[in-house]
């Protein structure tokens, strides 16, 4: 509580970084914010034509919805997923990439990496708008996804706070030992795959052959749910089942907990190992 009761009196600075980590996003960058809309939907093309095409997934039509689109589909797992990886890429340098101001001046440094979380949640807003949009293009109505809106915008809130809590343990490792920066690229790579964002997980539940103990464990993963709950809001407009909704909440709360622990039990030492 005292470590939350710090970081709200410094909201000022707070604010300040996140509007810094903003504007330098794509500072001398000629489409500037415009890239935060092509990106997605690059990656929408790309794998769309990947893995819709050529590998034939069929998400199938939304439950109630009625949205049969594989690239609504794709995008509605990839804007969770591309914000959780540029959270935790961008909370992993932001402590070396603030060195020098770290040595110069206290402030509570769980700043930095919450002022990148916030930044991303802007972008994340944006490409939101833009996956609404293509709802409506399909001749969805507006008032049929406008209820789904707040709940899916619960679920940033809780899966910010778990990027912020990894993001804080990974920010800190990465200046006591800087292979982590290069080991968790391997691992993020591993984790989309292992993740049902390009295919449905209908093919792991369903597929012959694998031990049950093996999908226990595939689901165990916190983004199987996250996704699943994305999906289920603005594909299938219904709401998503207790049991996935309460072990989301968890891996936050115990996710953000855990960070600020980690990261005040070796932010002592961060001036001299910077």
């Amino acid at each position: 509580m005292t470590v939350i009761s710090e970081i709200v009196q410094s909201r000022e600075l707070l604010t300040n970084l996140t509007l810094r980590e903003l504007r330098g996003k794509y500072k001398r960058s000629l489409l500037g914010w415009t890239w935060s809309l092509l990106n997605p939907i690059s990656m929408m093309v790309i794998y769309t034509v990947v893995f819709g095409i050529l590998f034939g997934n069929e998400p199938g039509v939304g439950l109630n919805s009625g949205i049969d689109s594989f690239p609504i589909w794709l995008m509605c797992g990839l804007l969770p997923w591309n914000f959780l990886s540029q959270a935790l890429s961008g909370s992993m340098a932001t402590l070396i990439g603030n060195a020098g101001l770290i040595r110069k001046v206290y402030f509570p440094r769980e700043l930095l990496p919450f002022s990148t979380v916030l930044s991303l949640d802007v972008s994340l807003l944006i490409e939101m708008g833009v996956l609404v949009l293509f709802i409506l293009v399909l001749g969805s109505p507006f008032y049929g996804v406008l209820p789904w809106l707040l709940p899916a915008l619960l679920l940033i809130i809780a899966l910010s706070a778990y990027a912020a809590g990894m993001g804080l343990v990974l920010s800190v490792a990465n200046v006591y030992f800087r292979d982590v920066q290069y080991l968790f690229s391997i691992l993020l790579n591993l984790w989309f795959y292992a993740t049902p964002i390009v295919y449905p997980i209908s093919l792991v539940e369903g597929k012959e052959g694998i031990p049950s103990w093996m999908v226990t464990l595939y689901k165990a993963n916190p983004m199987v749910e996250y996704v699943g709950i994305f999906r289920s809001l603005l594909y299938d407009w219904t709401m998503p089942g207790m049991a996935s909704v309460l072990y989301v909440l968890v891996w936050s709360i115990a996710m953000f907990i855990g960070g600020l622990w980690v990261f005040r039990r070796f932010e002592g030492r961060l001036a001299e190992e910077l």
